[in-house]
C-alpha cells in the first residue's frame, strides 16, 4: 500500500500519490495508515532548513493521529464503510505529506525549498485541510476506542480546521536577500559577502560539502528542465547555481580536499577514444555532434551550437572566419549516420549520448546575465588564488576551477580571460604532493578542450610541466590525465609537430602503454594517435615499439575500446612501408582477422580491414597468401560490404578483390603480377 519512489526519479515538488482500491481490506489500510504515520512521524529528527513551524505542526498532529490508528489496530475492531472511506482519504494525504516532507529535507535542495515556499506553504495548508476535511466526516461514533484518544482526534481535527499556516518571517528575509544578491551581480556589483553568509547560516549550509550538494541538485533540475522541453526556470536555476558556485569558491575556504578529490578523481579520470575523431566534434563546443548541418563556407557544426552562434549576431564562420554568404543550414545526414554508428559501436547509447551533447552545447552561452556575472567574479577570484594564495588555497582553487569547467563550455572560456591557465602551469610545476598534482593537471586537462585553451598552455610554456608529469608524475592517476591531456592538445595540427619532436614524448606514451591501467593505457594510445596525424611522427612512433605492445593487447586485452583504439593506430601505422614490414614481423595476419570476426565495435572491424589492406599491399604475395587461406575471413568482409560505412564498405570491396586476384593468378601461376607491390618480405 506504501507508495515507494526513488528520489532520484520523482521530481521536487510532485506528489504521485496513488488512492487506494475499493478493494482493500480494512486490516491492510490500517497498517498501512500506521506504518506512513510512523514514516512522517520519523521526520521529527530531520533538519528543515524552512518551512520549520508548517513541517512540526503537520508532523505533531500525524503522531497524535498515529495513537488512534494503532489503539483501532490493537483493539481489532470491525471498520464500517465509512471509516474505511474517510482512512482511505487520510491515507491519500499522508502520502503527499511524506512527499512534502521528503523534499523539505531533500539533500542540497535547501535553497530551492525557500525559492518555492509560497509553494510549499501552500501545499502545507491544502494537506492540512484534506486531513481536517476527512476527520469532519469520520464516524468516531462508530469507532470504540477509549475517550481519550478520541479526544485527541477531535482535538486534530480543531487544529486542522482552524489551522494557519504562515509564512516564517526569517524565511521571508532569506528570500529578498537572495534576489538582492542576484540583482547585485546581475548589474555587474559583487555583493558584499556578509549578506550572503547571513543567508547560508539561516538555510544552514555550513560548508563546502553542503554548498556543493547544492550545486549538484541545482545542476540536476536545470537538466530536468531541459530534458522535459521546458526551459522557463533555466535563466533562473542557472542565476542560482552561478551564486552556489561563487559561494562554494568563494566563502567556503575550508574543504576536505583528500576525501573529496578520492571520491572523484577516480571516477573522472578521461579516456578519449582515437576512433572519435575530429570530424565528429563540433568545431564549437567540441563535443559529439547530434544534428551536423553544414553553412555556406562548407564547414559542420551541431546544430545548436551554430544557432547559438548565429543567434548572438555573429555572421562568420566560427572555423575560417569567413562571412556568411547565407544562414541557411544544411543537414550533413551521411556524418550524422556515422556519428550515431560510433555511439553504437563504443557502447554510448545514442539518447544519452545526444543528450550529453545538448548539454554541453547548450552551455556555450550563460544561462542568464546573473550566472555570467557571477561566473567572471569566481573566476577571476580562483586566478587571483592561484597566484597570491598559499599552498592550501591554491590548490583549492584549482580543484575549483576543474569542478567548473568540467562541462561548460562558458566557465571553460572566462577562466582562460581570467588568465587561470598560467598559474595552474606553474601550481603543476611546483607540486610536490600528488593530490596537488592531480588537481593541476586535472584542471588543465578539462581547459585544453577549449580552443583557447590550447592555445593558451602552448604559449604559456605548458607543454614541458605536462610531459613531466608525463614522464615523472607522483601518481598514476597524474601521468593519465596528462596524456589525455596531449591528446587534446595534439587536434592542433600545428602542435602534433610540436609535440612530435620533443623527444622523450613517444617514449613516455609508450612506457605508459606498457606499464598502465587499461585507462592509462588507452589515453597513451590515443594520444599517439592524435600525433600520428603529423606524417613528421610516423618513424619515431614505430621506433619507440609501439606495435609489438599493441599487438599484446589485441591477444590479451578484454577491453573493446581499448582493442579499437590500438587497430586504429595500426592502421595508421599500415599505411607507410616500414610500418607495414613492423607489423608483419608481429602475429598481425593471425591476430587482426580474429578481431575482425569477434570485434563487436564495427569502427574497429574497419579499421582491421584498412590494416589488411595495407599489408596486403605493401607485404608482398606472402601476406595476401597468408590471408587468402583463412576460411572465416570471407565473411568477415561480406558482412562488412552491407553493415560497414560507405569507407569501410569500399575498403572490404578492395580486400576482397585483392584475395579474389590472388586466387585467381596463384592458380594460372601468375602470383606476382597479383600483387601491388612486388616488394618480399618475411612474414610470421
Amino acid at each position: 500500500m506504501i507508495q515507494k519512489f526513488d528520489q532520484t526519479v520523482r521530481r521536487i515538488l510532485t506528489f504521485p500519490a496513488v488512492h487506494p482500491c475499493e478493494a482493500i481490506s480494512p486490516a491492510t489500510l490500517l497498517n498501512s495508515l500506521i506504518n506512513l504515520s510512523q514514516n512522517i512521524c520519523n521526520y521529527q529528527s530531520n533538519l528543515f532548513a524552512t518551512q520549520r513551524k508548517n513541517a512540526r505542526q503537520t508532523i505533531r498532529q500525524i503522531g497524535l493521529l498515529l495513537l488512534f490508528f494503532e489503539e483501532t489496530r490493537d483493539r481489532r475492531l470491525a471498520l464500517s464503510d465509512s471509516v474505511v472511506l474517510c482512512f482511505s482519504e487520510l491515507h491519500l494525504a499522508f502520502q503527499k505529506v511524506q512527499f512534502l516532507l521528503e523534499d523539505c529535507t531533500r539533500e542540497g535542495a535547501k535553497l530551492w525549498i525557500l525559492i518555492k515556499f509560497q509553494i510549499v506553504s501552500t501545499q502545507f495548508r491544502a494537506l492540512i485541510r484534506a486531513i481536517a476535511t476527512a476527520l469532519d466526516v469520520l464516524p468516531l461514533s462508530l469507532i470504540d476506542v477509549g475517550g481519550e484518544v478520541k479526544e485527541l482526534v477531535e482535538l486534530v481535527g480543531k487544529q486542522a480546521r482552524n489551522a494557519k499556516v504562515e509564512v516564517d518571517p526569517e524565511d521571508e528575509w532569506a528570500l529578498k536577500q537572495v534576489f538582492s544578491i542576484l540583482d547585485h551581480f546581475e548589474k555587474g556589483t559583487e555583493p558584499d559577502s556578509s549578506f550572503m553568509k547571513r543567508v547560508l547560516d539561516h538555510l544552514e549550509i555550513r560548508n563546502w560539502n553542503d554548498c556543493n550538494k547544492e550545486i549538484k541538485f541545482l545542476e540536476e533540475q536545470i537538466g530536468f528542465q531541459f530534458s522535459d522541453c521546458n526551459e522557463r526556470e533555466v535563466p533562473f536555476l542557472s542565476s542560482l547555481l552561478g551564486l552556489m558556485s561563487y559561494c562554494r569558491g568563494v566563502i567556503f575556504e575550508t574543504w576536505n580536499h583528500r576525501n573529496n578529490d578520492r571520491c572523484d578523481a577516480r571516477h573522472g579520470i578521461e579516456a578519449p577514444s582515437c576512433i572519435n575523431t575530429e570530424d565528429f566534434r563540433c568545431p564549437i563546443s567540441l563535443e559529439l555532434m547530434t544534428d551536423p548541418v553544414t553553412v555556406s563556407t562548407g564547414q559542420t557544426y551541431d546544430r545548436s551550437s551554430i544557432q547559438r552562434w548565429l543567434k548572438a549576431g555573429n555572421m562568420t564562420c566560427p572555423k575560417t572566419g569567413e562571412r556568411l554568404t547565407s544562414t541557411e543550414l544544411v543537414p550533413n545526414t551521411t556524418l550524422r549516420k556515422l556519428i550515431q554508428q560510433f555511439c553504437t559501436d563504443v557502447g554510448i547509447c545514442a539518447s544519452n549520448s545526444g543528450s550529453q551533447s545538448r548539454d554541453i552545447a547548450r552551455t556555450i552561452s550563460p544561462g542568464s546575465p546573473a550566472a555570467a556575472e557571477e561566473m567572471k567574479f569566481l573566476s577571476r577570484f580562483l586566478a587571483r588564488r592561484l597566484v597570491f594564495g598559499s599552498r592550501e588555497q591554491k590548490t583549492k582553487a584549482a580543484y575549483e576551477i576543474r569542478l567548473l569547467a568540467k562541462s561548460n563550455i562558458f566557465n571553460r572560456s572566462c577562466l582562460i580571460e581570467a588568465g587561470a591557465i598560467l598559474p595552474l602551469i606553474n601550481l603543476l610545476s611546483s607540486s610536490s604532493e600528488h593530490y596537488a598534482q592531480e588537481i593541476a593537471i586535472s584542471a588543465l586537462l578539462k581547459l585544453s578542450k577549449h580552443t583557447c585553451g590550447k592555445k593558451e598552455i602552448i604559449e604559456s610554456g605548458g607543454l614541458q610541466p605536462i610531459l613531466a608529469v608525463l614522464q615523472r608524475g607522483l601518481s598514476l592517476e597524474a601521468k593519465q590525465m596528462a596524456a589525455a591531456t596531449i591528446f587534446y592538445l595534439a587536434s592542433v595540427k600545428a602542435y602534433r609537430k610540436l609535440i612530435g619532436e620533443t623527444p622523450e614524448v613517444v617514449p613516455t606514451l609508450v612506457e605508459l602503454i606498457k606499464d598502465g591501467t587499461t585507462c592509462g593505457k588507452k589515453n597513451g594510445v590515443v594520444a599517439i594517435f592524435g600525433l600520428l596525424l603529423h606524417s613528421g611522427n610516423h618513424q619515431r612512433v614505430l621506433a619507440s615499439g609501439t606495435i609489438p605492445l599493441l599487438m599484446d593487447i589485441l591477444s590479451s586485452s578484454d577491453n573493446d575500446e581499448l582493442i579499437a583504439d590500438s587497430v586504429a593506430v595500426l592502421a595508421a601505422m599500415a599505411e607507410s612501408i616500414d610500418g607495414t614490414l613492423a607489423i608483419l614481423q608481429t602475429s598481425a595476419l593471425s591476430t587482426i582477422p580474429r578481431i575482425l570476426q569477434s570485434s563487436p565495435s564495427r569502427a574497429a572491424r574497419e579499421y582491421c580491414v584498412t590494416v589488411l589492406l595495407s599489408l596486403c599491399k605493401n607485404g608482398g604475395a606472402e601476406a595476401i597468401a597468408i590471408l587468402a587461406k583463412d576460411p572465416s575471413l570471407m565473411s568477415s568482409l561480406y558482412s562488412l560490404l552491407s553493415d560497414g560505412t560507405p569507407h569501410g564498405s569500399s575498403k572490404a570491396r578492395a580486400l576482397i578483390k585483392t584475395l579474389h586476384k590472388f586466387h585467381e593468378t596463384s592458380s594460372s601461376g601468375r602470383i606476382a603480377s597479383a600483387v601491388p607491390c612486388e616488394r618480399p618480405v618475411h612474414v610470421w
